[in-house]
């Protein structure tokens, strides 16, 4: 229970894994969409894609919902919000770096926006966990939204609060997703990216509430 328990909490920079200087290696293109993993983008799309950034729980699953949907150019799954530089994932797992499980998301704004995401965001998965997303418990797998802009963090605070209304009123607990400006993104190993693809019959991780978001 003890190990459990600083699992739990998120470690201070001090007493975090020193990680390394050197990032982790992944394959240029999408196993999927074909598209880059990492800019530069091509001149053609550059001026109108847009970098988001989501914690909610196991990313194998969680990168799924986002390269199936539409005017999603690119999704690579990586470590933020922590404080050990290019960490692992066996790091992450020791609970030692600080670090969540997260979605980069580009997507094209003629094709979608933000919003779009956010509710894929809230319905795909349970906010309301804290430290964990159903079996998987960890400070790993926190709920958050890691935003680029101002207004990425207004679309992101009122579609929380309107989210949490309709949780509410369904009787669920109160929303512990942290929504904060936007950390370093670290990749994970390459094995991690478009997982699922790779491994159709792989481990998930998702479970959503069961209520739709509203905006």
């Amino acid at each position: 229970m003890l190990r459990l328990g600083k699992k739990l909490e998120i470690p201070s920079p001090e007493a975090a894994l020193p990680g390394r200087s050197e990032a982790l290696s992944v394959a240029p293109r999408h196993q999927v969409l074909g598209t880059l993993m990492a800019p530069p983008w091509p001149d053609d799309v550059a001026p109108h894609l847009e970098e988001a950034l989501f914690g909610l729980g196991c990313f194998w699953g969680a990168e799924r919902k986002f390269w199936e949907a539409p005017g999603v150019y690119t999704t690579a799954v990586g470590y933020a919000a922590g404080s050990t530089p290019n960490p692992t994932y066996e790091e992450i797992c020791s609970g030692r770096t600080g670090h969540v499980e997260v979605v980069r998301v580009v997507f094209d704004r003629r094709e979608t926006d933000f919003a779009a995401l956010l509710r894929i965001f809230w319905e795909v998965h349970d906010p309301t966990q804290g430290m964990r997303q159903g079996n998987d418990v960890g400070t790993q797998y926190r709920s958050g939204i890691y935003v680029f802009s101002d207004e990425q963090r207004a679309l992101a605070e009122a579609s929380r609060d309107a989210y949490g209304e309709r949780l509410a009123q369904a009787g669920h607990g109160p929303i512990t997703s942290e929504i904060l400006a936007a950390p370093p993104f670290y990749f994970a190993e390459d094995y991690h990216q478009q997982y699922l693809a790779k491994n159709p019959g792989g481990y998930c991780g998702l479970g959503g509430t069961g209520v739709d978001c509203p905006v």
